[in-house]
């Protein structure tokens, strides 16, 4: 019996002991500092953030191909740098766009749209989201072609792990809706998302932001649809695109945060790209004061480790552009004719003004926005004197130098507006040119651009090992994991626009 009464005392002790430890476990137990949800508005100041690349390895891939199809950037060397300088397949760097994007941009949209588009006290979250969704899949498409995007990102919320590829018409179409709607709907009836990295919850620039985006997808369908083109360049005009350098879209960075390209190519790629020839020949042919603001020459450098800056110069006069359709070989046959003592001595992109560590990245600018002004009123599609816009839209690109940290004297961008009007019968190519020159850096922009107007009339790319059959690369091949992943799907958008090629023109993309 004593065994009896001490077991059942221990027993009643012990759950008493239990209830007691029990007693508010939960809020004991919970990390108040450690969130398990990010607020909407902070989830989309990510997808912007990773839309600039944020990753060095989709910086390689804008690198390999981009700038070097629209010969501005360029590199001598293959293996993992081959790309656009050799006009081939990379598969490890024609992927890098695609994975980044719906490996974390699309996901982190479509779970802001998903999250805010039933809430009445973040519609200026969910409009803002509307957009940026809409820029990068411009972004994705022109790149590619027909792709993933009415069931994009939707393997967390829906299950669909396979997504149709859309077609890119089809895409466009939407695109232009989602951004008209969103635009026109952004409110100022509510308090303003201070956390937005972009623009701080101003609501009007966002709606700039939102008509600019428009006029853009719009202009890409000049030579496929013109009547719609024509109706959405209105409708982008008429709710307000940008209207000075104070409403560009722009990613700031700082020394901690580091512009990506330039954190690249200040680093291990330091002496492997060069500006190109076509590049630097047509801004000295012109005396273009921004050629010292973009570039650098180390004069006389006979290897990286001569590129020193004793020898740094950005004098326009010896400005040096690496000519296209070499290797890192059969470069050393131009020495002599360009006066360079190595490929070390070709001028390069200046590390200390456009591509220092806390130089900005833009999205769109005044500038971008006044040439396709400029050439919409050239069409008849708007008002407005096509050369103002020409005019306004090159100085306001001189201007944008003063970001990086050098402003053009007045006198400058004066002499240089005299010299360079706009001939009405030169009026498509002296304004995507321009455009050309107004988009260094952002490559994506640069190459959809200058597939659609032709412009500038670069030549093709030399280089005798060259897989493409036609002029210039049009597009880039799907990724080899989509044959693991989503074949069925892929394969039917290659039956519908055309072999997984480079050659193969995306659908606005028309001869």
């Amino acid at each position: 019996m004593k065994t009896l009464i001490k077991y059942t005392l221990t027993l009643t002790l012990s759950l008493g002991l239990l209830t007691s430890c029990d007693k508010d476990f939960t809020e004991v137990n919970t990390n108040k500092v450690d969130p398990t949800s990010l607020a909407a508005s902070l989830v989309l100041n990510k997808a912007i953030i990773n839309t600039n690349y944020l990753d060095g390895f989709g910086t390689l891939g804008m690198l390999c191909y981009n700038f070097g199809i629209v010969q501005q950037i360029i590199t001598p060397y293959g293996s993992s740098l081959s790309g656009g300088n050799y006009d081939q397949v990379n598969s490890g760097n024609t992927p890098l766009v695609w994975q980044n994007f719906y490996r974390n941009v699309v996901k982190q949209l479509v779970s802001v749209v998903d999250q805010t588009k039933s809430d009445p006290l973040q519609i200026n979250t969910y409009q803002a989201a509307r957009i940026w969704r809409a820029y990068v899949f411009m972004i994705l498409t022109d790149t590619y072609g027909d792709i993933p995007y009415s069931e994009a990102g939707q393997g967390y919320t829906t299950e669909i792990i396979t997504p149709k590829y859309d077609a890119q018409q089809d895409i466009y179409k939407d695109i232009l809706k989602e951004l008209d709607e969103a635009s026109a709907a952004l409110t100022t009836t509510q308090s303003p998302v201070v956390t937005d990295i972009l623009y701080g919850g101003d609501v009007a620039k966002w709606k700039k932001l939102g008509y600019s985006f428009m006029l853009r997808a719009a202009m890409r369908l000049t030579k496929v649809d013109p009547a719609t083109a024509e109706a959405y360049v209105k409708k982008a005009v008429a709710g307000g695109v940008l209207q000075s350098n104070a409403d560009n879209s722009i990613l700031r960075h700082t020394s901690l945060y580091n512009n990506y390209i330039a954190n690249h190519l200040q680093a291990r790629e330091k002496t492997n790209f060069y500006l190109a020839a076509p590049f630097v020949d047509y801004l000295k042919a012109n005396s273009d004061p921004r050629l010292p603001i973009f570039s650098v020459r180390y004069v006389g450098a006979k290897g990286g480790q001569e590129q020193v800056a004793a020898r740094a110069s950005s004098d326009p006069a010896v400005q040096v552009g690496m000519p296209m359709g070499y290797n890192d070989v059969s470069i050393s046959s131009t020495f002599a004719a360009n006066g360079v003592a190595s490929l070390w001595d070709y001028t390069q992109v200046n590390l200390n003004t456009v591509l220092k560590l806390d130089a900005p990245e833009f999205h769109v600018t005044y500038a971008q926005t006044l040439f396709l002004l400029a050439e919409a009123a050239t069409r008849g599609w708007t008002t407005g004197s096509a050369a103002d816009y020409y005019t306004k839209g090159i100085r306001a690109n001189l201007e944008q130098m003063a970001s990086y940290g050098t402003t053009i004297p007045e006198t400058s961008i004066k002499t240089y507006l005299d010299a360079h009007p706009l001939d009405a019968s030169k009026a498509l190519d002296q304004i995507n040119t321009q455009y050309w020159v107004a988009s260094f850096l952002d490559g994506t922009e640069a190459w959809a651009n200058f597939r659609r107007s032709g412009f500038p009339a670069l030549k093709k790319n030399p280089y005798p090992g060259s897989e493409v059959k036609g002029d210039f690369i049009r597009r880039l091949p799907y990724p080899d994991s989509e044959i693991i992943v989503n074949s069925a799907k892929m394969n039917e958008a290659i039956t519908r626009q055309g072999p997984n090629t480079l050659d193969t023109r995306v659908w606005w993309d028309k001869k």
